[in-house]
């Protein structure tokens, strides 16, 4: 059992779209794969995981196609609910039906059987970190297109390389402009909120626990990925290794700091 504080929340890594819910899906085999290349947020489990294995690491099992853990199950306070991306898409990244609206039944059984067992995963990590250490960090792990998207609401083409996300509650001034001293002296280019915001914070502990913590740390995919594949690019090896000196900074500082 890690004993670490730090928990590693990785909500958009898979591609798995189980097969008895692939019928739930209008695209062709080759257009929903290329959606679902499109909005995979590759390798994270990977450039997040592979060295703190002494964290709690929580990935979400299957394609945020089939159910979105990092939306609010109240479409009335998901944004992204009006363009049909709320916790279950029917829209895909450009405007066209990805499936239609799942009756009541298939609504539930798959916020039962994906959306609530994952964020039960979650909280019961970050209950287990606060027990153990008396306080949590989790660390929202995303990448993001090095190019928009477009249904994302910041078609800035200027990308940066990091991008931080915060939450006034739950992300301290400190933690941000030290997860931002750290990148930036890599040589990476780092935004605040953009082109992203925000970072998860289980229900539980939401607005309410200020010893739970959370930064969510965005990477620009063409820094290690071919985009039109999702594959590894040449420069893969090279920027993991960079990538997880300046997360190994980061997280020994906290645990330093949480002694």
């Amino acid at each position: 059992m890690p004993t670490s504080s730090v928990v590693i929340h990785v909500p958009h890594s898979s591609t798995e779209i189980p097969e008895h819910l692939r019928s739930q899906f209008l695209l062709s085999d080759e257009a929903l794969d290329r959606e679902r290349t499109a909005m995979t947020d590759h390798h994270t489990l990977d450039l997040f995981g592979r060295e703190f294995r002494h964290c709690r690491v929580v990935p979400f099992p299957v394609s945020r196609l089939v159910v979105d853990p990092e939306r609010f199950l109240d479409d009335e306070k998901e944004s992204m609910a009006r363009i049909g991306m709320g916790v279950v898409y029917t829209r895909t990244s450009d405007g066209r039906v990805l499936r239609h609206p799942p009756t009541a039944e298939q609504r539930h059984q798959l916020i039962t059987d994906y959306y609530r067992r994952h964020h039960q995963r979650l909280t019961e990590a970050v209950d287990e970190a606060l027990a153990s250490n008396g306080r949590c960090l989790i660390i929202d792990g995303h990448s993001f297109p090095s190019r928009p998207l477009p249904y994302e609401t910041d078609q800035d083409p200027g990308r940066p390389d990091i991008c931080l996300g915060t939450d006034q509650f739950h992300t301290p001034d400190a933690l941000r402009q030290l997860a931002e001293a750290i990148f930036q002296r890599d040589g990476f280019t780092v935004a605040i909120d953009r082109p992203f915001s925000g970072t998860m914070v289980p229900d539980k502990h939401f607005g309410k626990t200020a010893s739970v913590c959370s930064l969510m740390i965005e990477i620009n995919r063409g820094l290690y990925a071919d985009e039109e594949t999702g594959e590894r690019s040449a420069s893969y090896e090279n920027f993991h290794q960079r990538f997880s000196s300046c997360l190994s900074l980061l997280i020994e500082a906290w645990e330093k700091n949480s002694q």
